[in-house]
């Protein structure tokens, strides 16, 4: 962390020391806002094959988000879905090869990133803005997803209607929504009141509270075939969370309670892949 970063960090919890004094419900609400602000926007210049997209936009919840659309004739698709404080270009060595494997692929930047509007992103409207993508340029039956856009496919993929057929790669994504907000809690160095009314004013917006904001939970209701990816050394999105649903839905599979989906584990252990056994052979 930089100078800067520190001086910044000590203003910011300083604030929030003396909004805590003054209402607990106003710290809550400037720390949601403040959760839901991607920090840094990454605006650098596109590689040369975003010039051969065809570009994209639409507009949701009063904001318009840009993407991109290659082989767009093509009826098999695939969505790549970055992750917070991302953007699709960051992801343009997935283009060529998922074009040569007889793809058309659609990315787009998220609300609040890259070049599409506003400020702020929330899991609904990330999770509304896939959904959408897919029934303005789909029907999209395959899907890349990393980090916060992991957790956000599934929570799409919960509301969409699809079957086995459908593939689905997540790349280390954010497995609990909770885990995130704890790590911002612990940044911030906000006092167990003002969590507890981040987590109420959750609630009040989005209808659930930050546990339901979970892969573990969504999982059961996905059907489609899942490779998951994850470096044992991500602090970012922890391992742990990661295991939790692997050990978890292993232990229901060797129960012989059927599963609605197939699931691959690929663990980067020191670089080194390792496949874990899906999870149809464990019961």
């Amino acid at each position: 962390m930089t100078f800067k970063q520190r001086l910044a960090l000590t203003y910011i919890r300083a604030k929030f020391s003396l909004l805590s004094i003054l209402s607990k419900r106003k710290a809550a609400a400037s720390a949601l806002d403040l959760f839901r602000t991607p920090q840094t926007r990454n605006t650098k210049l596109p590689s040369q094959i975003f010039d051969k997209a065809q570009k994209l936009q639409f507009d949701i919840e009063g904001t318009t988000v840009h993407g991109y659309s290659w082989n767009h004739n093509v009826l098999k698709k695939i969505l790549i879905i970055h992750g917070f404080e991302s953007s699709i270009v960051n992801f343009d060595h997935f283009v060529f090869p998922l074009m040569d494997k007889g793809y058309g692929v659609l990315a787009f930047d998220a609300p609040g990133h890259g070049r599409s509007g506003g400020t702020v992103v929330s899991a609904p409207l990330f999770a509304n803005m896939i959904t959408m993508i897919s029934e303005k340029y789909g029907p999209v039956q395959s899907f890349i997803a990393h980090s916060f856009g992991g957790l956000t496919l599934s929570m799409a993929l919960e509301g969409m209607e699809h079957n086995e057929t459908f593939k689905v790669v997540f790349i280390a994504p954010l497995t609990e929504l909770k885990t995130a907000a704890e790590s911002f809690f612990h940044l911030l160095k906000l006092n167990e009141q003002i969590q507890k009314e981040f987590d109420t004013q959750i609630t009040d917006m989005g209808g659930y509270p930050l546990e339901w904001y979970s892969i573990r939970r969504s999982i059961k209701n996905i059907k489609a075939q899942i490779l998951w990816l994850h470096d044992e050394d991500d602090d970012q999105t922890p391992l742990r969370d990661a295991l939790n649903v692997k050990n978890y839905y292993v232990a229901i599979s060797c129960n012989s309670i059927q599963l609605p989906f197939r699931l691959r584990w690929t663990l980067l252990l020191s670089g080194i892949p390792f496949t874990m056994p899906d999870k149809k052979s464990a019961s």
